[in-house]
């Protein structure tokens, strides 16, 4: 952190809506927003646009909407909706009108939708389509707080004459009825933002949490004020990029983004749809993007198979330059942190000059041929691929955050970039390292609290301050942060031996490419042993060009499949120490997801409930314990 970063994150607007009225002011003009839109025809996707003028006039109208609705400062709206520019719309409307986002991810069931709703009580809910409605309507006796539904895609969900109770509107009504108020009181939505304070509320996160009933983070007006500032004063983001988003916008990850749009200024490129990024790459053709760590294990898993599978020379070749640009990158990386510059031998330059002709100039083109930098975040990303990518030119740098400190903590800088880190402290932050290793942090990112849970906040929020992270962590001389673990998530076994199963899954997938998830077991056992799913595309593919026949409950059955995995896990053991390695394993019957409720919607594993669910595959691994 140099001095001219934290004086760029000093003396800040209290709002993220007054940085949107300054921005719109400022560039008035400039392309800010980019979606897709169906082609007439009904062929792929084009493209639309908003200026910052005409995103500010679908904003205001939305603000005042809000307003005419009876919504007040700091009282709640809800989104349930996936990842679209709509999203961005409501919720920059929802800030210009002073109340407060509740963001509830697209593919929560009904029930926990109406905990979520009822325990923020929030107002107004605006819901992406029928289907969101559905979860409010099943569940309206429960949520006496909320006046109002706003559909997104209201052909299906609103009558053409209109809802008889007013309980649903759609959202182009919301538009019109702000567009009257505005017409009445047209200076509603500015004075609505100037007297918009730094402590009020501005949003409300609920953890999706691997255990228990999620948790509402109460996030600040000046904490997203404070992410957007502090963005674009570490050059994450410049008002020259393309950004392409597909982050879920209910996590904190893609929200402390658009933060940084409205501060920064660049061009945001939203589409939700995570099947479609292959595709919409090449043709967005982005300078930054952000993900979480599985999209990146994917490309390199992808890449990997569709070498090998283009015959043995093909694989050779790829396994070659794979290892010459994690090569390239450490060796880069240790020259830099030692002299401050990144040369490499000429030896290895020219190996990986040819393997860039051969390999990783196609790799950068299927990114879009232009991309300056990723980020990775929300979980550990696995160093070899972070070495692989780095090495081949589309460097992804690792971040580290919570719900609870606004997404984003650290951040490895693009310059001197230090895979296997989480980076360094963003501007304005503090961090230091508890007696037990515990990381901790303290600063204007730091949420005010759990909703309604007094205790629970003091159980992590100090009196000085110091929001306990539950991580466990290393922070270097020049101040780079190292996670090992999740403090709750290390385990003892019965020899007594320590042992940090996040680091022993990562390792694995970074030497199998079919592996979908692992889960280290062993707390309190004699050995570790581990519960293995498999990617589904991948698996099948492998099955097909093997003579393996059946589906994938099938495929992981036979024999074949299971020698193919052991493989991978003595390549895994030959780099463990002796207490850490891997004794049994059981492959599970079918991918963890979200809709299984294995997985968090942000992809953290949920170790309780996949415990739980495959309780007879683990005892059987350990007969006599």
């Amino acid at each position: 952190m140099t001095d001219r970063q934290l004086q760029l994150t000093q003396n800040r607007p209290p709002s993220v809506a007054h940085l949107f009225l300054e921005r719109v002011a400022a560039t008035p003009d400039r392309e800010a927003l980019r979606y897709p839109v169906p082609t007439a025809g009904g062929g792929p996707d084009g493209w639309a646009g908003y200026t910052w003028a005409e995103t500010a006039t679908r904003v205001f109208a939305i603000a005042a909407g809000l307003m005419d609705l009876g919504v007040r400062p700091q009282e709640r709206v809800a989104i349930a909706s996936a990842t679209r520019v709509d999203w961005m719309l409501a919720d920059l409307g929802i800030m210009c009108a002073g109340a407060a986002t509740t963001t509830v991810y697209a593919q929560t069931n009904a029930e926990e939708t109406a905990y979520i709703l009822a325990d923020s009580g929030s107002r107004v809910l605006i819901a992406e389509d029928a289907a969101q409605l559905a979860k409010a309507r099943e569940r309206r006796a429960e949520l006496p707080d909320l006046a109002h539904v706003v559909v997104i895609e209201a052909d299906d969900a609103v009558p053409a004459e209109g809802d008889p109770e007013g309980w649903v509107l759609s959202l182009a009504d919301l538009a019109e009825r702000g567009a009257a108020y505005l017409e009445r009181k047209p200076d509603a939505v500015k004075d609505t933002v100037s007297a918009l304070r730094p402590d009020h509320l501005a949003t409300l996160i609920y953890t999706s949490g691997t255990t228990g009933r999620p948790k509402g983070v109460r996030l600040s007006q000046d904490t997203w004020s404070y992410m957007g500032h502090t963005i674009e004063a570490i050059d994450l983001l410049r008002a020259d990029d393309i950004h392409y988003l597909w982050l879920p916008l209910a996590h904190v990850f893609g929200k402390v983004l658009l933060s940084a749009h409205v501060k920064v200024g660049h061009v945001m490129v939203v589409d939700g749809r995570v099947d479609e990024i292959i595709t919409n790459l090449p043709a967005v053709r982005p300078t930054v993007m952000c993900g979480v760590p599985r999209i990146y294990e994917k490309v390199y898993n992808g890449v990997a198979m569709r070498a090998r599978a283009g015959g043995g020379a093909k694989g050779r070749i790829f396994d070659w330059a794979a290892a010459t640009a994690k090569e390239f990158s450490r060796v880069s990386q240790d020259n830099f942190r030692r002299t401050g510059r990144a040369a490499v031998p000429a030896r290895l330059r020219a190996k990986h000059a040819l393997a860039d002709r051969l390999v990783y100039a196609k790799l950068r083109e299927a990114f879009g041929g232009r991309m300056r930098a990723c980020v990775s975040g929300s979980a550990a990303l696995t160093p070899e691929i972070g070495h692989f990518f780095n090495g081949a030119g589309i460097p992804v740098l690792e971040g580290y955050g919570l719900t609870e400190t606004a997404a984003a903590s650290f951040l490895n800088p693009l310059a001197a970039n230090r895979v296997g880190t989480v980076g360094k402290p963003f501007p304005g932050l503090e961090a230091r390292i508890a007696d037990d290793g515990e990381l901790l942090v303290r600063g204007p990112g730091v949420m005010l609290g759990y909703h309604e849970l007094p205790e629970q906040t003091a159980e992590v929020l100090d009196a000085d301050g110091w929001f306990h992270t539950g991580d466990i962590g290393e922070l270097s001389d020049d101040g780079y942060l190292r996670i090992t673990d999740r403090k709750k998530d290390l385990f003892k076994t019965s020899g007594g031996k320590y042992v940090a199963p996040s680091e022993i899954e990562g390792r694995f997938k970074a030497v199998c490419p079919y592996v979908s998830a692992m889960m280290v077991v062993g707390q309190g056992r004699k050995f570790c042993s581990a519960l293995i799913a498999l990617d589904e595309v991948s698996l099948l593919a492998w099955a097909k060009d093997n003579g393996v026949p059946g589906d994938y409950a099938q495929i992981v059955a036979d024999e074949r499949t299971q020698a193919l995995v052991d493989g991978y896990i003595q390549e895994l053991n030959a780099g463990l120490q002796r207490w850490q390695t891997i004794k049994r394993f059981r492959l599970l019957p079918r991918e963890l997801d979200v809709e299984h409720g294995d997985l968090t919607p942000s992809l953290k594993l949920k170790r309780p409930v996949v415990e739980r669910e495959f309780h007879g595959l683990v005892e059987d691994m350990y007969p006599k314990d």
